[in-house]
């Protein structure tokens, strides 16, 4: 079965790294640049959509919010 879940990047990134500093190990992604790119193919090896603004369902909670202020406020439909 298909996920729909996304996440973050650095929240799953936090997690490997954690885990292999528990196994005594010392990561490290991209020293001279930004690690996004890699925290991205991390993620994707896993199967797992990364996302900037988070897992997928706080970003629509989050939509519908902003749609409804919107509405009040400026009288949108």
């Amino acid at each position: 079965m298909a996920s729909n879940e996304s996440y973050n990047p650095w929240t799953v990134v936090n997690l490997v790294f954690h885990h292999l500093a528990e196994q005594g190990l010392h990561p490290t992604f991209s020293d001279a640049g930004d690690p996004g790119l890699h925290a991205t193919e991390l993620l994707r090896a896993l199967s797992i959509e990364p996302r900037a603004d988070g897992n997928r369902q706080k970003f629509e909670e989050t939509r519908d919010e902003l749609a409804r202020i919107r509405a009040t406020v400026f009288g949108e439909p």
